[in-house]
């Protein structure tokens, strides 16, 4: 897949690559490609860095790790998005990008693309490393799009996630950012460290 990478902090910076060792290309989109953060990734394969509105065009999938009230600066430099994948893998825990709850909800209002929200719920280590003793934990997901969260599913699995459980339609996407917070809770608040990470189990 053809992949942009909007903020290349920790989160971006750990699926970007990722992926690229899965044989992605990965096209970082950023506001100034001589000065950004993460600029180690271009060490890695399959990776480029261009402005945000090429970066985009570039790609049909786009993920979104920035805080989230940058998504209205973001938009104006997207272009147009129409029927691209743009996975929310932000969380509007501190500030919303208001009027809307969630970067989710900003998108689904103001563009045509297909939405899922994924890579919102766990710490940036658990994704450049999702293995446990010899188990992989899980990823979670939430929107409307199937095309988008067939996508994301694939993404999660390829980054060594076990499984990208669907936590439901968008009405279930402040549900997955108040799961984020739960992570943090645990980890950082309740200081249980920030290698933990959640798995679903059945019997």
């Amino acid at each position: 897949m053809n992949i942009a990478i909007i903020g290349t902090g920790n989160v971006g910076g750990a699926l970007a690559t990722n992926w690229s060792k899965k044989g992605h290309n990965i096209n970082l989109g950023v506001q100034d490609v001589n000065r950004f953060k993460g600029q180690e990734l271009l060490k890695n394969e399959n990776t480029k860095v261009f402005s945000i509105k090429e970066a985009v065009e570039r790609s049909e999938v786009i993920l979104i790790a920035t805080p989230p009230t940058a998504i209205f600066e973001i938009l104006e430099q997207m272009g147009d998005v129409t029927n691209k994948i743009i996975i929310d893998a932000s969380n509007a825990i501190m500030k919303s990008p208001e009027p809307y709850k969630t970067v989710y909800h900003a998108l689904a209002d103001k563009t045509r693309a297909e939405i899922v929200k994924c890579f919102n719920s766990t710490g940036f280590e658990n994704m450049l490393d999702p293995n446990y003793n010899g188990e992989a934990i899980d990823m979670f997901m939430a929107g409307e799009s199937e095309k988008a969260k067939t996508v994301a599913k694939q993404l999660a699995l390829d980054c060594g996630f076990g499984s990208c459980i669907d936590f439901g339609k968008s009405d279930k996407v402040e549900l997955l950012e108040k799961f984020a917070l739960s992570w943090i809770n645990l980890a950082i608040m309740q200081g249980h460290g920030r290698n933990m990470a959640f798995k679903v189990v059945r019997r």
